[in-house]
């Protein structure tokens, strides 16, 4: 089910991921519903992804495969805030970021556990780890106030990430499903923001499953059709107020990540392919759209 022994495939990768952000706030005082004296303002955010990536996968045994993964990034955000005043002034305040760079290099081992008569599933045991090559949130320039001046390319935070995936062949059809749980490691972070200082953070962890199904509709084309989840925990933050010299923690909110899958791949030969994949967001934290392209390229190196 792995790359074979003394295989090594090369996978070239480019995706496109989208975002928006509609949001309404209103701060003042509301008689009845018909009447509002205060700030109403509207926040309209896109957030754009570009990430061009080279993974390789070699197959050590016909058990054992390794994998590295090293993306370049590039980030862009568009934010237009308009504020109305009393319904009377209003005017919009714009906020546009970028940056890019390399991002959070990652390395893997994936284990065929077991080898099934027909009709059984196989079972594949997975171990990914997370650097921190990319620009974090806490390394990019900021202005006096603490507000960033470009964007990060990475976490900023290491992390582990077990995981089980189960393949059931059931031709022209391969059922798969997966269930892991992302370990971010807590960090000393000591950086001033604005008139605090950041002392540690510890980001939220992650149950992350996903299933679906696979369809082969000749021997070079296949669809593939699922869908994922990633249930993040709250990510906790202990800051220094330096006006009072006050220690406080604060969690963020807990974030539910869900989208639908699509793939379609196409097989030129045995040693390189095409592989097309989008995801649609379908819950609040989600991005909206995410498109991936990749062309995997085999070569027997032993």
């Amino acid at each position: 089910m792995l790359t074979p022994k003394g295989r090594l495939v090369i996978e070239p990768e480019f995706q496109y991921s989208h975002a928006s952000v509609n949001r309404l706030t209103f701060r003042g005082v509301e008689i009845l519903n018909t009447l509002q004296i205060g700030v109403l303002a509207a926040e309209d955010i896109d957030r754009d992804t570009y990430t061009a990536s080279v993974t390789g996968r070699l197959g050590v045994t016909d058990r054992l495969e390794l994998e590295l993964k090293v993306p370049y990034l590039y980030r862009d955000d568009s934010q237009i805030a308009t504020v109305d005043v009393d319904q009377e002034n209003q005017f919009d305040v714009p906020n546009n970021r970028d940056g890019n760079g390399l991002g959070d290099i990652e390395a893997a081992l994936h284990y065929q556990i077991n080898t099934p008569p027909p009709g059984s599933p196989y079972f594949v045991g997975n171990l990914r780890y997370k650097s921190t090559t990319g620009e974090g949130p806490f390394d990019v320039d900021r202005d006096s106030d603490g507000i960033e001046q470009e964007l990060p390319t990475g976490s900023g935070f290491h992390s582990i990430e077990p995981s089980l995936t189960m393949l059931l062949p059931s031709a022209p059809a391969v059922y798969f499903a997966n269930i892991g749980y992302l370990f971010n490691l807590e960090d000393d972070v000591g950086e001033r923001v604005g008139d605090f200082v950041i002392d540690e953070v510890d980001p939220g962890d992650a149950v992350r499953i996903s299933l679906g199904m696979a369809y082969s509709i000749n021997p070079r084309s296949s669809f593939t059709l699922g869908y994922k989840n990633d249930f993040i925990e709250e990510t906790d933050t202990t800051f220094t107020d330096l006006d009072n010299g006050n220690t406080t923690t604060q969690g963020s909110r807990s974030l539910n990540v869900g989208s639908m899958l699509l793939g379609w791949s196409y097989q030129f030969n045995q040693d390189s392919a095409l592989n097309l994949n989008l995801e649609f967001g379908i819950t609040e934290d989600a991005p909206d759209t995410t498109l991936t392209l990749r062309m995997p390229i085999g070569l027997n190196v032993f």
